[in-house]
């Protein structure tokens, strides 16, 4: 969201920023995916249905990257069609989403450990 932002203030050009990203998207991709897979084979079935989609979206926006681009994040078009505004809602929209599997999970962890002590 920082570097985002930094662009659009025009405080970084659109090379850099597009590279700091674009070298955080696969392990975000890898990350989201083990996440997932090992919640559905621990069999915690909310959690992998809440993680399902995001991790679904990840794949696919990795997937359909276009051949000529640098990768997700392309400083050719950052700044066409809104991409920037569309990459800053998405960036958002996953803050959002970690803030909540973190008080999810940390509640998890919580209530296993008071229930182990009992």
């Amino acid at each position: 969201i920082i570097t985002l932002s930094d662009l659009e203030c025009d405080y970084i050009n659109a090379r850099s920023c597009c590279s700091k990203l674009n070298k955080w998207v696969v392990p975000e991709v890898i990350g989201h995916a083990v996440v997932t897979v090992l919640m559905l084979i621990s069999l915690h079935w909310f959690i992998f249905l809440l993680n399902l989609p995001i991790a679904t979206w990840n794949i696919y926006r990795f997937i359909m990257v276009p051949s000529g681009n640098m990768g997700v994040f392309d400083p050719t078009e950052i700044h066409n069609r809104g991409q920037l505004k569309s990459h800053m809602k998405e960036a958002m929209i996953k803050l959002g989403f970690h803030l909540l599997c973190f008080f999810m999970y940390l509640y998890r962890l919580v209530s296993k450990i008071a229930l182990r002590e009992q």
